[in-house]
């Protein structure tokens, strides 16, 4: 069956809600408005519990099916964070607060899943509990973990769980899925390099850590070129360089920081071995030191394999056989909703937001024309997993 007419007729009132809460983006943990507009929406529409607090923001809301006998639990997970971007879309419903903005379109997840969540609550036509999850944190501060730790999943008995997520470039009312790694383990690199600074006209007299830096920075990149296997993936990105105070000193100190993703265990290791082995082979070279940390953050996100087909087969009861794609490549993008998926079944999918900026770009923006897609993809969901 296509998209709900119910939610289809709503989708601009959903939207309406989507724009006030990307007028007003708020970062990490810090999403207490974002928060209590959700809590609020989850009484009113009466869900049977509805907690806040968990994982120090997120918030949960529970809503029982008629029958409610089947004891069959299922998540849904929506994040609410926004991103330190300063928007440039110019949309009269654009970022109210300075230096942040919603570039990565949780305010339409979690738009989509209050939608979802209103459309369950008045027709409960489904034997189980679903518990709707709206979690903060997720772009770098791992909020999906927070809220594992707090007791999520104990505490509603939670069986399977599943996530979202708006895809630039896919067209809307389709989606995308695969089976196994879908999304990259996002990990992070830190080298501290320590020379001798000193005059910028006396080189000789120094060790000088922007030359050890940028020589590191070079061959990093050999990693995935002449280390890892070419039919794997892996991505070794340094995105900042710190060192120098005036353009007649060689600088002491320099500081790079940057990313690591892969999306097999062993890759891990290998990336992580080295890229010590070469920042400090570097600065030995040069009679430097160099002190790396690499801090493994989110995991690989993998899709479960019945999980998977099943969200594939709700897929395609929105939107179509012909329009979702069971084989989607992995994305090399980073995402804490795979904590959820290393400790319970369940699956993440992909879904169209047309031909709109990429994510975490100035000018994206969420695509409202998407919103009765993802709330039926929520709804029928439920009603396919736990039928009344």
């Amino acid at each position: 069956m296509p998209v709900l007419n119910r939610l289809a007729d709503r989708t601009e009132e959903i939207a309406v809600w989507r724009r006030d809460l990307h007028a007003h983006p708020e970062l990490l943990y810090e999403v207490h408005r974002t928060a209590a507009v959700v809590a609020d929406k989850l009484k009113a529409f009466g869900c049977d519990e509805v907690a806040t607090g968990i994982g120090r923001t997120g918030v949960v809301g529970v809503i029982r099916g008629r029958k409610g006998g089947s004891g069959k639990v299922v998540g849904l997970r929506a994040d609410m964070d926004a991103l330190p971007i300063t928007e440039t879309t110019g949309a009269i419903y654009a970022s109210k607060n300075p230096g942040r903005m919603h570039a990565c379109g949780h305010d339409g997840h979690t738009a989509m899943l209050l939608g979802a969540a209103r459309h369950l609550c008045e027709t409960r036509n489904f034997d189980g509990t679903a518990v709707v999850i709206f979690q903060p944190a997720e772009e770098g501060g791992a909020g999906a973990k927070a809220m594992i730790e707090d007791g999520l999943l104990d505490r509603y008995a939670i069986q399977e769980v599943y996530g979202l997520h708006n895809f630039p470039g896919l067209a809307v009312g389709a989606f995308a899925i695969r089976p196994g790694p879908i999304m990259a383990a996002a990990d992070r690199i830190r080298i501290e390099i320590e020379g001798i600074g000193g005059h910028a006209a006396r080189p000789h007299l120094t060790v000088d850590t922007l030359l050890v830096g940028a020589e590191i920075v070079g061959a990093l990149q050999q990693i995935v070129a002449r280390n890892v296997d070419p039919l794997e993936s892996a991505v070794v990105s340094i995105t900042l360089f710190e060192a120098g105070t005036a353009d007649n000193v060689i600088p002491q100190t320099a500081l790079l920081r940057g990313t690591a993703r892969t999306l097999k265990p062993s890759v891990r290791d290998l990336v992580e071995r080295r890229i010590n082995e070469i920042a400090e082979g570097i600065a030995r070279l040069h009679g430097a030191k160099a002190i790396v940390r690499y801090t493994r953050d989110y995991p690989v996100l993998m899709n479960h394999e019945r999980e998977t087909e099943f969200a594939l087969k709700v897929a395609r009861d929105v939107a179509g056989t012909e329009r979702v794609n069971p084989a989607a490549p992995p994305v090399m993008g980073g995402e804490d909703f795979a904590f959820m998926l290393q400790a319970r079944p369940g699956a993440f999918i992909f879904m169209g937001n047309g031909d709109t900026a990429h994510l975490h770009h100035p000018a994206y923006d969420f695509n409202d024309a998407a919103i009765p897609f993802g709330s039926s993809y929520w709804v029928r969901l439920v009603e396919s997993a736990m039928p009344a």
